[in-house]
């Protein structure tokens, strides 16, 4: 059988992309989807998402890790598949998608894709770190000697020193002004870091807001990859109306046989 798939990126998030609409391809065989993504013996990816037929919304999602397994909500991979549900002309300039953590609203401008993610109550504050649930777990911390930081033995030791098994994704932090901040993340699933996070952009957003560090509710954030936006409304129990915005774009197309 061969099998069409496209590489899709955002900052350097990269994601193979099947259009499964028929449902041919497998979502238990993790030992496939493992080699898929592996960047030796396959296509190299930080994770894979298939486009489903969805009967509320446009299309559905399902995301799995590089290590094969589904994995909880990923927000660039939510970007990218937005971007390639355009490019299959089942969407405008606007559309809903199904996830593993709901529905989602996004739109599309050229290579710019804007996604609206859950709402946020809960931020656990901790006196040298925040917790919280952006649709996937999220670590969120500042570093001070930054060029000195490596994320994956840093990343690998709080990940399951702190949270165990089940792991949490941990993101370093350096300010850069009120409203800018780098950062690079260590994501559970990859193991390892990856040139950006939706999810963890989000994250840190929202964690620099409960530290009263922004100026306005609009925040900056350069990963290795590029840079992303999120903007968002602090409300009475949480943060609601959260977008996060950047580029996502097809790198190439190919078929495995």
């Amino acid at each position: 059988m061969q099998m069409t798939f496209y590489k899709y990126q955002a900052t350097g998030n990269d994601f193979i992309m099947v259009d499964n609409r028929q449902e041919f391809f497998s979502k238990n065989d993790t030992k496939t989807i493992s080699r898929l993504c592996h960047r030796r013996f396959g296509v190299g990816a930080d994770g894979l998402i298939l486009l489903e037929t969805d009967n509320s919304t446009d299309f559905r999602m399902v995301y799995f890790n590089a290590d094969g397994k589904q994995g909880s909500m990923c927000g660039n991979g939510g970007r990218c598949i937005v971007a390639f549900a355009r490019f299959l002309d089942l969407i405008g300039g606007e559309c809903t998608f199904q996830a593993v953590d709901g529905i989602h609203q996004a739109r599309i401008s050229k290579d710019q894709v804007a996604l609206q993610m859950q709402d946020v109550t809960r931020i656990q504050s901790n006196p040298r770190y925040l917790f919280l649930d952006t649709g996937s777990p999220h670590h969120v911390q500042f570093w001070e000697d930054w060029d000195a930081l490596d994320v994956e033995k840093e990343g690998r030791r709080i990940r399951y020193g702190l949270y165990g098994e089940k792991g949490s994704n941990i993101n370093f932090v350096n300010p850069l002004d009120s409203n800018r901040f780098q950062m690079r993340t260590y994501e559970r699933g990859v193991e390892a870091e990856t040139y950006s996070c939706g999810t963890g952009a989000t994250a840190v957003a929202l964690a620099m807001h409960e530290l009263g560090r922004l100026s306005h509710p609009e925040v900056v954030l350069d990963t290795l990859g590029g840079t992303l936006k999120v903007r968002f409304k602090k409300v009475e129990n949480g943060f609601s109306d959260i977008w996060l915005e950047g580029p996502a774009e097809r790198v190439f197309k190919g078929v495995l046989k």
